[in-house]
């Protein structure tokens, strides 16, 4: 009679070569924060009259900063225009700090997805306090779709990268 179990120590072996996965946060901060209002105090004489056009730009940077903790910050940027006119301007860099480890192949997927999901209320509220203090109804910014972001990176690498090869070196 044969046995077909797993052998003695191969369960062992097996650990060591898929070490624990974790996502921890050491930190969150405010790295930078500006609220400008250019057009005061005549923009909101003609808030009154035009409605408020609001453009928002998303991006998420990471810098490592001693392996395997990674710096990944979430860039905001709201501008508003009220009849053409600058009404008001709020840059954010949100940043925190994470601990991962997880296999090399999912750690970028990790830190554009998950840590700048985790990052993103803390973020929304300090852009909704920004505009509501400067004077304006609160932004309340949507929820973003970090998968899609991500996977527009990606493509778009894929793409630059495609577009270095087809040319030949001068």
């Amino acid at each position: 009679m044969s046995d077909t179990g797993p052998t003695p120590g191969a369960e062992a072996a097996e650990a060591q070569e898929s070490p624990q996965q974790s996502l921890a946060i050491i930190a969150q901060y405010t790295k930078d924060l500006s609220f400008e209002v250019p057009g005061a105090p005549q923009v909101f004489v003609e808030m009154q009259n035009s409605q408020p056009d609001i453009n928002v730009n998303i991006d998420v940077r990471v810098e490592p900063v001693q392996e395997p903790v990674f710096e990944v910050i979430l860039h905001i940027t709201a501008e508003c225009t009220v009849a053409d006119k600058p009404a008001f301007i709020c840059e954010l860099a949100y940043a925190g700090l994470f601990q991962v480890t997880v296999p090399r192949e999912h750690l970028q997927a990790i830190l554009l997805i998950e840590c700048p999901r985790m990052l993103f209320p803390f973020a929304r509220n300090i852009v909704a306090d920004a505009t509501r203090d400067g004077g304006f109804p609160p932004l309340m910014l949507a929820p973003v779709d970090f998968v899609s972001m991500f996977q527009n990176q990606v493509a778009q690498q894929a793409q630059a990268a495609a577009a270095g090869e087809g040319q030949t070196p001068s």
